[in-house]
């Protein structure tokens, strides 16, 4: 899911993201409660018309953000209370806050219970408080949202690195019933290895009937092993962070525009695309702006950026079908590896 922050997929318009293939975006509860405020999205008709995306979309709850851009944050057994990071200003955000944002005033398909974030490497007392305070707001949030006919609620399972609170967590949320099942808590300081062993055993704890999340991931090799593992669903801002950045992904990694062996490449990005930033570009041409600093350069990237990882997501769903996500991984695993820092 490509992340429209701000009612926005960052240098990008609805008609390109969706022309990558892109079904579902990602927008941001804290960002647009703040500004320009939840209630007069709802009082211009609502995010899918503020924006102008008519798919569906799926809003975080504003938990990670509050702990991660609030100047001040505050939690206790109500709600977090934290002070803006734009003025200043102070905020409560409870479960039921979170789920009148999101369902009510911003009108989102999918919504998410509000939970607490746990940066890692953290003490195992305090991750098993913050997945036991989740799961009770998690039950709050279900009893905010009701029964809906066409908007569903996923809830967040929490634990760490920890095995054992993971499936604590996951059977607290089974036994309230959601939609959806999320895997939170990771992509948050652990890496790469220590996410992979988590997954080994995190998405079997949860129902293979529902869908399953992972929040904030990731790299491809990233998503590549996660759905090896068994997850569905992912959002994560790289795509456009590393457009804005110079950086470009392809099947061999990563390719830094900044870098001067590009300054008279005439190859594109991918000529075999149907993506225009991919195709009708020269490298050189893409170095020049990205040098320059120029915003089309900004534009073309972050679009190549988002078709890569839809078509990186098609290719999988594909090798699914057709029983070889196995060898699909494997020969993914030798590409990055001969990459100089795809993982």
């Amino acid at each position: 899911m490509p992340v429209g922050t701000a009612g926005t997929v960052k240098a990008l318009t609805v008609d390109q993201v969706a022309a990558t293939g892109a079904d579902i975006i990602l927008g941001n509860t804290y960002h647009l409660m703040l500004r320009p405020t939840a209630e007069r999205v709802r009082r211009l008709g609502g995010l899918h018309r503020f924006m102008r995306w008519e798919k569906p979309i799926l809003t975080d709850s504003g938990g990670f953000q509050v702990m991660s851009l609030s100047k001040i944050a505050k939690v206790t057994e109500e709600a977090v209370t934290f002070q803006s990071h734009l003025d200043g200003s102070r905020h409560v955000l409870s479960p039921e806050r979170s789920i009148e944002i999101q369902a009510d005033l911003l009108g989102s398909d999918i919504v998410m219970q509000l939970d607490q974030l746990v940066g890692l490497p953290a003490p195992e007392e305090k991750v098993a408080e913050a997945m036991r305070l989740s799961a009770r707001w998690g039950t709050r949030s279900k009893n905010a949202f009701g029964e809906r006919d066409t908007q569903a609620l996923f809830a967040i399972q929490q634990g760490g690195t920890s095995e054992i609170l993971r499936k604590e967590s996951a059977d607290r949320l089974i036994e309230t019933e959601y939609d959806g099942y999320a895997i939170g808590g990771l992509a948050v300081g652990e890496g790469h290895e220590a996410m992979c062993e988590v997954l080994d055993f995190a998405p079997g704890q949860l129902p293979a009937e529902r869908p399953r999340y992972l929040m904030g991931v990731g790299k491809p090799i990233d998503i590549v092993e996660a759905v090896y593992r068994g997850v569905d669903m992912f959002d994560c801002v790289l795509p456009t962070r590393s457009g804005r950045h110079g950086q470009a992904w392809t099947w061999d990694g990563p390719v830094n525009l900044k870098n001067a062996r590009f300054a008279e490449d005439d190859d594109a990005l991918d000529p075999a695309s149907d993506v225009p930033a991919s195709r009708d570009y020269s490298k050189a041409y893409l170095h020049h702006l990205v040098k320059s600093d120029e915003i089309l350069g900004q534009v073309l990237l972050s679009w190549h950026n988002i078709a890569f990882f839809q078509r990186l997501m098609a290719e999988m769903r594909t090798a699914i079908a057709e029983g070889r996500l196995d060898a699909f991984r494997a020969a993914f695993r030798s590409r990055a590896a001969g990459s100089d820092s795809a993982a």
